[in-house]
């Protein structure tokens, strides 16, 4: 007897893809979509979002639901957006979208359904290595859609229960193309591209909405503690920024670091935004356990970012330090280091 699947189905082509792949192999799917608007946060899950979804599922003849997470949503994804901004750091609410929504509300609902694997339509693969005994979080066939990166947090429970189906797709043209042969309404529809409650990119606005807060001003400062001029507020600013300073200086200056603690900003030339050595925390462990010893990987600091070759061990406070064999423009607090040997994710955690 084929698995009953819940499918995460956001009302883009990918899931619908996804979908489709899953009814032609034989599978019982049921789709489902993730409302997770609340009144002050954009149109994730939005009524038209549903209806795509809606559409496809009633082409492929499969049931379809709308779960409301939107309480849920605002705790975990646009909560914790909120305090790493006010923090000084740079967070990557996709990560734990993925991480607090699509793969554990829906893990949750899946049970309730009898559903024994979720999908989605990321670009990724898992595959069950004998030799560790292991799960394994791969990078998709399409090297330039792989997704993995946003998929590190997934532990040895969820990926034994995860089914990505684009992972072997050679091209997004190819889902655009399945999609359209399929006579989906959505082949064409545009990929998201930015965090789905600001669509508009103006974080610090959302933010000072938001949270009822007005971004301090303060001092852009260089390396010896000259102040250089006024910033409008840690929130507008993020590490290897040069625009939008609103500074006139005699030569190119970046943003190299966000101090909480005095309100300041500290600019220097580009080279001073290379590193070659970082700490994370909140570590996901997934194609062994912690090492005792370092071990060689590559290193990637930002989601489709170059790659570097790199050594990574555990601290005996159980965080992360990686040394990277050659400089790192920009590695930012906040954002993910995921580890790599090959196509295998090795884990992942937060820039400290």
């Amino acid at each position: 007897m084929e698995k009953r699947i819940l499918v995460a189905m956001s009302g883009g082509v990918d899931s619908a893809v996804a979908a489709a792949t899953l009814v032609e192999q034989g599978h019982p799917c049921i789709g489902a979509t993730m409302r997770l608007s609340t009144g002050k946060a954009g149109s994730c899950g939005s009524g038209a979002e549903a209806e795509d979804a809606r559409r496809v599922a009633e082409r492929l003849n499969m049931p379809h639901k709308v779960f409301d997470f939107s309480a849920d949503f605002e705790k975990q994804v646009i909560g914790r957006f909120c305090q790493a901004y006010r923090a000084g750091r740079t967070p990557n609410p996709c990560i734990d979208c993925n991480r607090y929504m699509k793969f554990q509300k829906l893990y949750e609902q899946a049970k309730e359904l009898g559903c024994d694997k979720v999908a989605t339509g990321h670009y990724a693969r898992v595959q069950y290595d004998e030799t560790s005994g292991r799960w394994q979080l791969l990078r998709a066939r399409c090297r330039e859609k792989d997704q993995s990166y946003v998929l590190y947090t997934l532990t040895q429970q969820q990926l034994a229960a995860s089914v990505f189906p684009l992972g072997e797709m050679p091209s997004k043209q190819a889902v655009r193309d399945k999609a359209a042969a399929l006579g989906f309404a959505n082949a064409d529809k545009p990929d998201s591209q930015d965090i789905c409650f600001v669509p508009d990119r103006d974080y610090a606005a959302f933010l000072e909405e938001h949270t009822g807060e007005t971004a301090a001003p303060g001092d852009f400062v260089d390396d010896t503690g000259r102040v250089l001029g006024r910033h409008r507020g840690l929130i507008r600013y993020t590490i290897g920024q040069r625009k939008g300073l609103g500074l006139s200086l005699p030569a190119p200056l970046y943003v190299c670091e966000k101090r909480i603690k005095d309100n300041t900003v500290v600019l220097g030339e580009e080279q001073k935004l290379f590193k070659t050595e970082l700490i994370a925390t909140d570590f996901n462990w997934i194609s062994c356990e912690p090492p005792k010893n370092p071990i060689p990987v590559t290193v990637m600091t930002r989601y489709r970012a170059r790659e570097v070759e790199g050594e990574a061990g555990v601290l005996p406070d159980g965080r992360v330090y990686i040394h990277c064999s050659q400089p790192v423009r920009a590695v930012t607090p906040g954002q993910a280091v995921v580890l790599y040997d090959g196509d295998r994710v090795v884990g992942g955690g937060t820039i400290v």
